[in-house]
């Protein structure tokens, strides 16, 4: 099999007293989006700057790229860029004069440096603003400044630790189109996110980092169907198909299946139920035979699943317990 392009075993780290990480496991394959979750203080930016080499760990082993951070820590800043929670950008010079400096870091040779500046301002659409002081720029150009600057060394990995907070919606889309382009060209991308949709959106795999340890992992579909609450809805636009579904699910004696008293008026509401669901195909077979075999025809049928919302807070409630990893994926 391929080696992951990141992964980490029993990371450990401490400050003091409080213990930050305590037993992190992470496999991040090739050329994928692997996003990280997790509440304030839950230890995202820890994991990032020591599988970065901005930190060393207490305990623990880490290859990224292929390269061991014990044995050969330059090999693995050679193959990765790192776009940190806050910008990098030199508001002071000009965008071009940012890119260019990045160039000379890398020791570029100055041909191959400008060729690097011209390139990478076109992609992300800054070729206007390159002469113009970047202090001038916006939130959202200065966050595409700040991760054209990360790719001038051409790295194979990416760390992006909340690269949209504070963006406005559509800059945060348009930083998703960028991350999804680099994907495509075979980069691997480890973001960490304050904002769910963003990792439901870009990521191949999620987990979710609390109490030092990854409470679960896999992707984000097989993460929600960890918590309950998935449903299918049937509507009706008339109340005597809405009585005959009702007594029908009443005799199968569907558990926990959301119906009215009986005897109450039905309203708008009323005329809609619910039977619990995961989702799954097999599930959604057999609900539809069993409603064609009792002649039922809802006017609407819906099915809602839990979105990551409801597992971050599942996950990360006080007193949650960890699932382990595998258990997303079965």
């Amino acid at each position: 099999m391929t080696e992951p392009a990141i992964s980490a075993r029993g990371l450990r780290k401490s400050y003091g007293d409080k213990t930050v990480l305590d037993g992190v496991d992470l496999a991040v394959p090739a050329g994928t989006v692997f996003s990280l979750l997790g509440p304030n203080g839950a230890g995202k930016t820890t994991v990032v700057k020591i599988l970065s080499t901005l930190l060393g760990a207490d305990a623990g082993t880490v290859r990224v790229g292929g390269h061991d951070l014990a044995t050969d820590p330059q090999a693995i800043r050679a193959a990765i860029g790192v776009t940190g929670q806050f910008s990098a950008v030199d508001g002071l010079i000009t965008g071009e004069e940012n890119m260019q400096l990045m160039a000379d870091l890398h020791h570029l040779p100055r041909r191959k440096g400008r060729e690097v500046t011209a390139e990478l301002l076109e992609r992300f659409d800054l070729v206007e603003a390159a002469k113009k002081p970047a202090s001038t720029y916006s939130g959202g150009m200065k966050r595409r400044l700040d991760i054209a600057m990360t790719l001038v060394g051409g790295p194979r990995i990416i760390f992006l630790d909340e690269p949209t907070t504070g963006l406005d919606p559509r800059s945060r889309h348009g930083m998703w189109e960028i991350i999804r382009e680099l994907v495509s060209g075979g980069v691997t991308v480890f973001l960490t996110t304050q904002y769910l949709e963003e990792a439901d959106q870009l990521a191949h795999r999620i987990a979710v980092l609390h109490g030092g340890r990854i409470a679960a992992e896999g992707t984000a579909e097989k993460l929600k169907r960890l918590v309950p609450g998935g449903h299918i809805r049937l509507r009706f636009a008339h109340p005597q198909a809405y009585e005959a579904a009702a007594s029908a699910l009443r005799a199968a004696g569907l558990p926990r299946t959301r119906l009215p008293a009986r005897g109450s008026s039905p309203d708008e509401e009323a005329l809609t139920l619910r039977i619990p669901s995961d989702g799954t195909q097999r599930e959604l077979r057999a609900l539809l035979d069993w409603l064609d075999a009792e002649g039922i025809e809802a006017d609407e049928f819906t099915v809602h699943t839990p979105d990551l919302d409801d597992v971050f807070f599942a996950l990360t409630a006080e007193g949650a317990v960890p699932h382990q990893p595998e258990e997303a994926d079965r």
